[in-house]
């Protein structure tokens, strides 16, 4: 009972949290506008090969800048700044877009949002990780994930409800300026309560003397995972082009996927601890389900399903690969290792979604089936890279 105790009130369990409050915020914020991105280009005068484009360049960027930004945090160890220099870009250019009068401006800012992601998203998984021994490295990314998927399923409600009540895309934008300004007040406090995170480490979280073979490989294989994940850009153009389902319930059903997801990221994560290699092949396969129903289906109700699954896929990329990742640190470069896996994760990403995009506009069947096809690749190479049995932590 006393230790049980302890696990819940510990340092390293408070400051998971708290930065899942910061995200929390900050998702509500991108996502909120990510729901409405797609709809909004295509509203300002991008076709669905643009949109695409758009949304694969900034994921590529997202991911690609990781590496640069690991490497600027473990040489300088200013990682404190770094991320709030990344959140600050990350969360002002999503309200921003509701000055946006043409799609290429609307562009540049999808663009600006994804490039402060890249800033701060290595930071901020490096200082997690300094829980993992006292969580275990499933349940302290789960934990973190779960929070920022409540607000990553907040947000588009709030553009559902802005959209239902007559409101155009641009007063949604604008909303989110509330919820941003929230994220960066979340992350003062985080900055203040816990000044130097590496004190919550117990033990020894980062065991890698370099860069494995191990560490490359599954890097190939989430690179081939990203790259039939889609973005929400090209499914919401499909669904609102293809009139599937009304425009106010188009944020709608990205609410419902994160909170699918939410539920997802707890119960994946915890199971992570226990059997890592069954759970991520299983959510792989799951995932790689989703594009035959949602860009195949002809009704809200496989639409519907193949969102959840879709949730799964983003459950995948948020809690799942972070914890491959958090297994292989090396020592001293905690945050270059995020942002080299996450560069080789953008590249697959990138190239799918430029395929997703010109597909589209000939063959939804061809689209389908290489969504599929290049997630269920990732399967062996993920049995390859992590066939060793692996010590259970926390």
């Amino acid at each position: 009972m006393k230790r049980r105790f302890a696990l819940a009130v510990s340092p390293a369990l408070a400051f998971v949290l708290t930065m899942g409050l910061v995200n929390l915020f900050a998702d509500m914020t991108y996502e909120g506008g990510a729901s409405l991105n797609g709809p909004y280009l295509a509203m300002l005068g991008a076709g669905a090969a643009m949109t695409s484009i758009i949304a694969g360049v900034g994921e590529f960027l997202g991911y690609a800048l990781r590496s640069v930004s690991g490497v600027v945090a473990d040489r300088s160890g200013k990682y404190w700044s770094i991320t709030f220099a990344g959140y600050f870009v990350n969360l002002l250019a999503v309200p921003a877009m509701a000055l946006a009068g043409n799609w290429k401006v609307a562009g540049a800012l999808i663009l600006a949002e994804r490039v402060g992601r890249a800033m701060r998203k290595p930071t901020v998984e490096s200082m997690i990780s300094y829980t993992t021994t006292r969580l275990g490295t499933g349940w302290a990314y789960a934990l973190n994930t779960a929070l920022d998927e409540t607000g990553a399923t907040l947000g588009p409600l709030l553009m559902a409800l802005v959209l239902w009540r007559g409101g155009s895309p641009q007063s949604g934008y604008g909303w989110l300026l509330i919820s941003a300004v929230l994220a960066l007040a979340a992350l003062t406090a985080a900055r203040i309560v816990f000044p130097m995170p590496s004190r919550l480490e117990e033990g020894r979280s980062a065991r890698a003397s370099g860069f494995t073979q191990t560490f490359w490989l599954s890097m190939i294989a989430a690179a081939f995972f990203g790259a039939g994940l889609m973005s929400f850009e090209l499914i919401g153009y499909h669904l609102s082009s293809a009139r599937i389902v009304s425009p106010h319930s188009i944020p709608l059903l990205l609410a419902l996927s994160t909170a699918g997801g939410v539920v997802a990221s707890l119960v994946l994560g915890r199971l992570y601890d226990r059997a890592a290699l069954p759970v991520l092949l299983s959510a792989v396969v799951m995932s790689a389900c989703f594009s035959p129903l949602v860009f195949l289906g002809s009704g809200f109700a496989p639409v519907l399903a193949g969102m959840l699954l879709w949730g799964i896929g983003y459950t995948v990329q948020d809690t799942l690969l972070k914890a491959v990742v958090a297994d292989q640190l090396p020592e001293g470069r905690r945050n270059t290792a995020f942002g080299l896996f996450y560069t080789g994760y953008g590249v697959g990403w990138l190239v799918g979604s430029v395929a997703a995009g010109l597909l589209y506009e000939r063959s939804r069947v061809a689209l389908v089936i290489f969504s599929v096809a290049v997630q269920l690749l990732s399967v062996p190479v993920f049995i390859i890279s992590l066939r060793r049995p692996r010590t259970t932590r926390g």
